[in-house]
């Protein structure tokens, strides 16, 4: 059980960190690429972020439906089930928003549609990062709990 915690702490804090570094760095960057490379440079976004967050986020998925429904400890379960329900917002709006977003771009420049793909990711950060506090209260419990 504990290695599938640790697995989900760390592909959690991966992501945390990811999604801060691409809302505030990257994804606001699109603006400056320029029409003419634009196409370009989108198509390589999604092909080349996707084998990084791909094998990550189904890990993450994996292991936060088995510590949903095995938790560690009984008063963690329902800590757990926030997490994976947070997770599922964050699936969701990956799925229904920002990957047709990233399809309009692959088009052409927009920059409506980039200034959309930066508000709209505020909900992936927020709910990965309200994730990661949530695996930190896990963990620290876990840690507080005395070994007999």
């Amino acid at each position: 059980m504990y290695t599938i915690l640790l697995t989900q702490f760390a592909t959690t804090w991966f992501m945390v960190g990811l999604i801060w570094l691409i809302q505030v760095v990257h994804y606001p960057l699109f603006a400056n690429v320029g029409e003419e490379q634009f196409q370009l440079y989108s198509e390589r976004h999604q092909l080349l972020i996707t084998f990084i967050v791909g094998p990550v986020m189904v890990a993450e998925l994996i292991t936060a439906i088995a510590l949903a429904w095995y938790p560690p400890t009984p008063d963690l379960g329902v800590l757990l089930r926030v997490g994976l329900g947070l997770l599922i917002v964050v699936w969701i709006a990956t799925a229904a928003v920002q990957v047709p977003q990233h399809g309009r771009l692959t088009q052409s420049f927009d920059l409506p549609t980039i200034q959309a793909l930066v508000a709209g990711n505020w909900v992936r950060t927020i709910g990965w990062t309200l994730r990661g506090l949530i695996l930190l209260v896990v963990l620290s419990k876990l840690i507080a709990i005395p070994n007999d």
